[in-house]
């Protein structure tokens, strides 16, 4: 039989696959819609097979935290375009993704992907659906026993943030505002980490060598590089470690002075423990 574009663009409204998927779907179920989503459904893993060198770049980065604040998950979903990630199927997708991961505690893409079938499935019957690579970045989760976890996802969900603190005895309500507010930090300043120790070994030694040959270039005395350089790798720490940074909200003081002001109040001894900082494509670039 004739299949119609009118046809052809219905059922791609209602699976979101391509045009040719659609069509061909259409002519092969001799124009039953039914058939044909089952038939670009059971097309999931051709599909995938199919896409395996494109790039999955859009898509979406979720987070999840329990009432009480002491655990949270946060996941990374991607497909090809921001027009796929808009879509309800990817949408679902990406929710029942940091619903099981939530739920499960699970802690990397491999042990969600074989300890879910129904996961696996739906990631399957999206792909035959919408026709693009679609494929389970990152997740994590983590838990604060004695603390404190607060997230931050920036509009249209393609970057966010966990924050733990730890040792939160009280001020708990008044400790979630200002974590939004170094949540928020976090995303727009990316920091490395949260204090200057945690900076690899590796950095500083590069940023050292860096520095030092800046002064050199200017012509500085060859014996006061290393102390030219100490105050260069300073300033470096304050741009790069949480702690030193410049508050976003009121640059007289740092994230540090924010916490020494809470913990003086609530006579506490919260501190920041980490940070997980999920921007859409980081690890692919």
């Amino acid at each position: 039989m004739s299949i119609t574009a009118a046809q052809v663009n219905e059922l791609r409204q209602k699976t979101g696959a391509g045009m040719m998927d659609c069509k061909k779907a259409l002519t092969e179920a001799d124009g039953d819609f039914e058939k044909a989503i089952d038939i670009l459904r059971k097309k999931g893993a051709s599909v995938a097979a199919k896409r395996a060198e494109k790039s999955a770049n859009e898509g979406m980065v979720e987070t999840k935290v329990s009432d009480d604040g002491k655990f949270a998950a946060i996941v990374e979903v991607n497909c090809e375009t921001d027009f796929v990630a808009k879509s309800s199927d990817f949408v679902g997708l990406t929710n029942a993704v940091l619903q099981t991961v939530f739920s499960n505690k699970i802690s990397n893409v491999d042990d969600l992907l074989n300890s879910s079938s129904e996961v696996k499935s739906k990631l399957i019957e999206v792909m035959g659906k919408v026709g693009e690579k679609v494929e389970i970045s990152r997740v994590t989760t983590e838990s604060a026993d004695n603390g404190l976890l607060v997230d931050y996802v920036h509009m249209g969900s393609k970057l966010a943030v966990l924050v733990k603190f730890d040792n939160v005895t009280s001020g708990s309500e008044e400790l979630l505002k200002i974590g939004k507010d170094i949540a928020m930090q976090v995303a727009a300043m990316r920091p490395l980490c949260v204090y200057r120790e945690e900076v690899p070994a590796d950095i500083i030694e590069k940023e050292m060598e860096i520095y030092k040959e800046l002064a050199r270039k200017e012509g500085k005395p060859e014996q006061i590089l290393e102390k030219i350089a100490t105050g260069r790798l300073n300033k470096f720490y304050q741009e790069n470690c949480l702690s030193e940074q410049a508050f976003i909200k009121d640059n007289t003081k740092t994230v540090s002075n924010l916490i020494d002001e809470f913990n003086k109040k609530n006579q506490t001894q919260t501190k920041i423990t980490l940070f997980k900082r999920f921007h859409l494509g980081d690890e692919k670039k």
